[in-house]
């Protein structure tokens, strides 16, 4: 029987890791194929505090669990395929191995939603980006696209004109699925172009960086090349919340729910992260969220004894 397990690995599972392992608990973190989340897809961290210089998304969580491992929390790297909720415990089935616990956080984070093309996977972090908020500063006087056409990329698309020399939002439609109110704001900003009944075929570019777009005019079938310093996929994302649906866990459009202590309305369930955060996905916010989650599931294991 363990104390805490840990579901997940990225900057809310790791802090989370952290916290409880500090307290004694010698969590087990369950880290999935890869650890660090989506940190470890970025490849130059500004914005996480205490790094001036910034450092490598995959720096950033392999010391995070350098330091949680310091403290006595273990890790298993294999993915979850089985979750059961037990009278007063969790059934966590890895493989074809059981593991029981009596607390679980989970922190399995969301998954941006892809276009669906091998060149995407290829510039993921090297010019293609799922960020604004995390990614924009780089790319001060250039020109870039954003693809999408929803609230998320509108918001993208504006956040981008702060720093960007040109915007082109390309979408596949004739008009946005954003609110009116997100559309006025694109439509009025001179530094935004929108690129209408446009699909992108192919991200270009060099063995380092992307460097342009092959796209499709979908209603003349025309294809052309467009040079970009860099392609922000901005159509949603999708909390990683399958395997625990059907479990009686209250969720909202996939996302976990939980109170501002992260209690889910399951007894010694909590959720940290992007997996129960739709607004804000940021490393720091996940952090935070994962703090608050070991916290309180540190007192909920006290209060069992």
């Amino acid at each position: 029987m363990e104390k805490l397990v840990i579901i997940g690995s990225g900057c809310a599972g790791l802090t989370a890791a952290i916290y409880a392992s500090r307290a004694g608990l010698k969590p087990t973190v369950i880290t999935g194929k890869d650890i660090g989340g989506q940190i470890a897809w970025t490849s130059l961290v500004e914005n996480f505090p205490g790094f001036p210089k910034g450092i490598q998304g995959p720096e950033l969580s392999g010391n995070m669990k350098k330091q949680a491992k310091k403290f006595g929390a273990k890790f298993v790297t294999d993915l979850v395929t089985g979750f059961t909720k037990r009278k007063n415990s969790f059934e966590i089935r890895i493989g074809k191995k059981k593991v029981t616990a009596k607390c679980v956080i989970i922190t399995t984070g969301a998954s941006p939603h892809m276009l669906g093309i091998p060149s995407e996977q290829k510039f993921l972090g090297k010019g293609v980006s799922t960020c604004a908020t995390c990614d924009a500063y780089f790319y001060k006087g250039k020109d870039i696209c954003v693809i999408g056409g929803g609230d998320s990329a509108c918001t993208e698309a504006i956040e981008l004109t702060k720093f960007a020399k040109k915007v082109y939002l390309i979408h596949r439609r004739d008009e946005l699925r954003a609110s009116k109110i997100m559309q006025e704001r694109v439509k009025k900003n001179k530094k935004i172009q929108i690129l209408w009944n446009t699909e992108v075929k192919e991200i270009l570019g060099t063995a380092k960086w992307a460097n342009g777009v092959k796209i499709l005019n979908n209603k003349t079938k025309k294809t052309t090349k467009m040079k970009t310093s860099g392609v922000f996929l901005a159509i949603g994302h999708i909390p990683n919340t399958k395997l625990f649906e059907g479990k009686k866990i209250i969720m909202d459009h996939g996302y976990i729910v939980t109170d501002k202590f992260m209690k889910t309305n399951v007894n010694g369930l909590y959720a940290a992260g992007d997996v129960q955060d739709f607004v804000w996905r940021q490393a720091v916010t996940a952090a935070g969220t994962g703090c608050i989650a070991a916290i309180e599931a540190i007192k909920y294991i006290g209060e069992l004894k």
